[in-house]
Parts: structure tokens; C-alpha cells; sequence
């Protein structure tokens, strides 16, 4: 093949390249509010397992991330008991008690499991109480340009916006992970977690009465490398001062 025709047929190819699309990944939520389960968890609680393993097998249950989104927060207090948990902060930690002084919550412990803002108990019998559908809040969605890592955020209320501002938050959660306990409570255990909240990020975004649509643009944050087979993208939205989630979306990055 002539040099002249192999640099014509390169410079064709990386031409074609270049006018590939980005590639990229969309999330949306449906109208009305998506069901969201916050699992509190501690590696160094005895009571906890069953509930990450109740929290593991939704994996599995139909409308994951479309019509419901479990996120299991690992807070900080039980550390002190002999063992680490490596994916807990001080910051879910403060979710928690924000959540009890919200009223939200009777009292902070572990495992603690909350369905769409309210203590909800219903995991020890298996229960899954989320058929029935919510309020209509509107509509959040989410385009992840893959290239750039670019979050393109819009919201689309179902009613007219009255508050200024609001919260946007943006987590990435780690799915597959495991952990060989070594000491405290759950010595001996080899403990997996699902839904795991790796990073979490907030930003106070502002809210134009005046447009239906709301839009953001933000970045991916960081995706830690925590041992995990799969990693998942969540985005809510939540009142100002107010750890209640209005409407979120996500799913699988």
C-alpha cells in the first residue's frame, strides 16, 4: 500500500473519530418522588450485617434506581469499639443526628433504616413498601458526559418554584465491596456491602421562579477506589436546612 494512501486512510479515520458523539449516560427520575432508602450502618455493630444483607439483595428487585435508590451511610461513633470501618465519616454521622433533630427520626442508632425521610422499620420482616407511588414533585434528570466527566443536571418541578434556593447533592456509591472484620463486635466476619455512600458532595443551588426548568452543570466527583465491583451515581435534591430528599435519581456509572 502506497504511503501516500496510508496517510490519506489515517487522516479519514481520525477525521471519523473526531466527529463521533461523546459518549454518555442519562438518568431520570419519574415524576413523582422517587423512593429512597438511607440504611445507617456500622461495621462495628453486631446488629448490623442483617441489614446490609437486607440492603444487598435489592440489587436483584425490579425498578432499582428508576422507581427506588438504597444508600447506606457508615457512620463514626461505634469506631471507638475496637474496629474502624473504613467506609464511615464524621459526616454521616451528622446526617444522622441532622435527621433526629429534623424529626425525621425518633433517636440515632444502628442499623437504622430510613423509606422517603421517616424511620422506617420494616426491614426485620422483609417488607418492601414501596409500590405505591409518592407525591409529584417533578422531574430530575441527569446527563453524564463520559468524556469530560461533566454533570448536565436539569429539574423540571411539577409545581411552581417557590423556594430560592435548594440543595443539590451528588454521591457515588460503591457496589460489591467486602471487608475482613479483624476485631470489635464482628471479629471473624467477612462482611459485603452494597449501595455503599463512598463521596458525598452538596452544593447550594439557586432557583429561577421565572423558569420551568432548572439547570446545572457540575463535575463528576472523584470515584474512590475502594475495592468496589461496580460503582453507582446518585443526584438529589433537598430543601435548604433540611436533610429531606424532595426527588432523586441514578444509577450504574
Amino acid at each position: 500500500m502506497p504511503a501516500k494512501f496510508r496517510l490519506s486512510t489515517f487522516i479519514l479515520l481520525f477525521v471519523i473519530m473526531c466527529l463521533q458523539p461523546a459518549l454518555a449516560k442519562d438518568y431520570s427520575s419519574q415524576n413523582s418522588a422517587t423512593h429512597v432508602i438511607e440504611l445507617y450502618t456500622s461495621e462495628g455493630c453486631s446488629s448490623c450485617p442483617p441489614a446490609d444483607q437486607w440492603l444487598s439483595q435489592l440489587k436483584s428487585k425490579p425498578g432499582l434506581f428508576t422507581k427506588f435508590i438504597p444508600m447506606a451511610f457508615h457512620v463514626d461513633y461505634w469506631n471507638q469499639l475496637g474496629w474502624t470501618d473504613r467506609f464511615s465519616n464524621k459526616a454521616n454521622s451528622q446526617r444522622q443526628y441532622q435527621h433526629q433533630q429534623q424529626g425525621h427520626i425518633s433517636q440515632v442508632y444502628t442499623p437504622g433504616v430510613m423509606l422517603n425521610n421517616k424511620e422506617w422499620r420494616g426491614w426485620y420482616s422483609n417488607r418492601q413498601d414501596w409500590s405505591k407511588a409518592q407525591e409529584k414533585v417533578g422531574i430530575l434528570k441527569v446527563n453524564h458526559n463520559t468524556d469530560t466527566n461533566q454533570l448536565n443536571i436539569s429539574y423540571t418541578a411539577d409545581s411552581k418554584i417557590i423556594e430560592p434556593s435548594m440543595q443539590l447533592n451528588i454521591a457515588i456509591l460503591g457496589i460489591g465491596l467486602s471487608n475482613e472484620i479483624k476485631d470489635g463486635e464482628n471479629r471473624g466476619q467477612v462482611l459485603k456491602h452494597d449501595f455503599v455512600v463512598l463521596n458525598h458532595q452538596q452544593q447550594t443551588v439557586s432557583m429561577k421562579s421565572e423558569l420551568n426548568q432548572q439547570n446545572w452543570q457540575l463535575e463528576l466527583p472523584t470515584i474512590p477506589t475502594s475495592g468496589q465491583q461496580q460503582s453507582a451515581l446518585v443526584v438529589w435534591l433537598s430543601i435548604i436546612d433540611s436533610q429531606a430528599i424532595i426527588q432523586a435519581t441514578g444509577g450504574y456509572l
